[in-house]
């Protein structure tokens, strides 16, 4: 069984709005010293969005960490002590343009959130699949759809760049 590490002092902490940079000592558990970095940040959820058997996403939108547009499911933070679910629905409502009453069901993936990367951020995923009732003249023209078929699933995984739309559709289908 593994043996915890103890923290010996903080180098440092850096606060941003959008996380927090944590430098600390630590002493592992073969009494190493290490100097090891995290990230803080607020958990966030993906929401994989069906309607009359297609899958729902907003336009691409541009990463700065890869410098490019990417395609993405609707996905965003979740604000500190706001349930997961709650800020699924108001994600689904900015990001696809939808009332409350077009959100038929919203089931989640996971109750505890998957860690995004554990050994450097303290981030939790919550993955969500939305059934909706839109019809195709209520929904922008700027909404992509791809076909819930197999076919349409296995394009959808290649134009998906983004790991963690790509794990919540996959932990979908393996439902």
């Amino acid at each position: 069984m593994a043996q915890f590490w103890t923290k010996l002092e903080q180098i440092l902490e850096m606060r941003s709005p959008w996380f927090t940079l944590i430098g600390e000592r630590l002493r592992d558990d073969r009494d190493r010293t290490l100097d090891y970095w995290r990230v803080e940040k607020a958990d966030s959820a993906i929401i994989l969005t069906q309607a009359q058997g297609q899958f729902l996403l907003p336009p691409p939108s541009y990463r700065p960490g890869i410098a490019q547009a990417t395609l993405d499911f609707p996905g965003g933070r979740i604000p500190p002590h706001h349930p997961p679910e709650a800020a699924a629905r108001e994600i689904l409502m900015r990001e696809l343009s939808l009332n409350p009453e077009q959100i038929l069901d919203l089931t989640p993936l996971n109750d505890q959130g998957w860690p995004i990367n554990s050994s450097f951020s303290n981030q939790r995923l919550f993955g969500f699949v939305a059934e909706l009732e839109v019809s195709p003249e209520e929904l922008s023209p700027d909404l992509l759809t791809y076909p819930g078929t197999e076919t349409g699933i296995a394009t959808l995984l290649k134009e998906l760049t983004c790991l963690q739309c790509r794990a919540v559709l996959l932990e979908w289908l393996h439902r």
